[in-house]
């Protein structure tokens, strides 16, 4: 049997998160089988939640996480790879494989590293997007993102990219290391939502939102600069659409107040700030019924929200750059953050025919399931793992 100890979520079950939802996912699909064995690293804020428990047959160990601010997470993990090594050793697992989510720790990395090696394992790492690229860290931060980043890449086993264009950057950034890596994506659902088009969860939300069925636009992401909020309110403003934009998001009041004063927005009816939807089958039915999905996304590898759209919007109106690109090739119409660009393709859309968001809707659906479905993605997992190495 293979043990694959997993640290860096927030655990499960999922509830709302990219990595949260991957291991949700991943134990959910691998649980009937005999030749794996997950370990599963789950915050707790309270000591007395400390503890173990099962789930989708996985072992769940919880671990506190301590009130320390920004360095929280930095802890948490350290404190979950003491608590592997430990496992290990008590239970005298051989060949064990503790794959790390994001690059937290590089500073304290290397010496869990050569732990785990003393016990016969191996350590992979799942490095993310460009974490240290993101606006909202301040100078110091971004700096420490990049020396992490760095670090475990040096020291890790093999690299597990959830985007091709991520493998080519570490591969091409930190060539002196000679990294192994493999690309392994991140999955999406491919079924519809449950919900009908009369079920009151979903008419109740319409009419508390003011709008309809295939009458907006929608994006769906944390509300952050470089998901390019502005460009997107911006050039909706410019465009001669009648139809809404509604930006299911979690708000950040002072980034909030500079849109705002940047843009005007709140003297343009179209534009809905919607609040968060948790409701996993309501947030599904609100992204089939919408007549497009703007996504601006442009540090990361593959995003999450993108491949939910790309199996459940119609059509889909992405930033060109290369992550977005790559999950979607030819299944999308393409913006660029030129002036007048997203309006006019806004514009555009508006006018499309039927059959031919019949056409993107067919390629898009069909980019979901020949290469993001969950199936097929733990699929990859099954191999990597069993395998335990980078050839795949």
């Amino acid at each position: 049997m293979q043990n694959i100890f997993i640290v860096g979520s927030k655990g499960i079950p999922g509830s709302y998160g990219g990595y949260e939802t991957f291991v949700d996912k991943l134990t959910e699909y691998h649980q009937d089988q005999l030749e794996i064995k997950y370990h599963v690293a789950c915050a707790v804020d309270e000591a007395e939640k400390v503890g173990e428990f099962t789930y989708h047959n996985a072992h769940c160990f919880n671990v506190l996480r301590k009130p320390i601010g920004p360095a929280q997470a930095i802890f948490y993990d350290t404190d979950a790879l003491k608590y592997c090594v430990a496992y290990i050793k008590q239970h005298h697992i051989s060949n064990p494989i503790v794959y790390v989510l994001a690059c937290r720790i590089g500073p304290f990395f290397n010496k869990y590293v050569k732990q785990i090696h003393q016990l016969g394992g191996k350590v992979y790492v799942n490095p993310d997007g460009h974490e240290w690229m993101r606006a909202k860290w301040p100078a110091p931060v971004r700096k420490y993102w990049k020396i992490s980043e760095q670090l475990m890449v040096k020291h890790a086993d093999l690299l597990v990219c959830d985007s091709k264009n991520i493998e080519k950057y570490i591969r091409t950034s930190y060539e002196s290391y000679k990294p192994q890596t493999t690309f392994i994506a991140y999955g999406a659902e491919t079924r519809k939502s449950t919900l009908t088009d009369a079920d009151p969860a979903l008419t109740d939300w319409y009419r508390s939102k003011g709008l309809a069925p295939g009458e907006y636009y929608l994006v769906v992401g944390r509300f952050v600069p470089e998901n390019n909020y502005e460009t997107m309110i911006r050039e909706f403003m410019k465009s001669h659409t009648k139809k809404h934009f509604a930006l299911i998001t979690n708000v950040s009041d002072k980034f909030l107040e500079d849109l705002k004063r940047k843009t005007g927005f709140d003297r343009d009816p179209r534009i809905k700030f919607v609040g968060t939807v948790y409701n996993t089958e309501l947030l599904m039915k609100i992204r089939e019924n919408a007549y497009g999905y703007f996504h601006g996304h442009e540090v990361g590898g593959t995003n999450p929200s993108l491949l939910e759209a790309l199996g459940s919007t119609r059509l889909n109106l992405l930033l060109d750059v290369g992550f977005n690109k790559e999950v979607a090739e030819d299944s999308a119409l393409y913006w660029n953050k030129s002036d007048g660009d997203l309006a006019r393709l806004i514009d555009q859309a508006d006018q499309m025919l039927p059959e031919e968001i019949d056409r993107y809707d067919q390629l898009s659906t069909d980019r979901i399931r020949q290469a993001y479905s969950w199936d097929y993605i733990c699929g990859r997992y099954m191999d990597l793992f069993l395998n335990n190495c980078s050839e795949m």
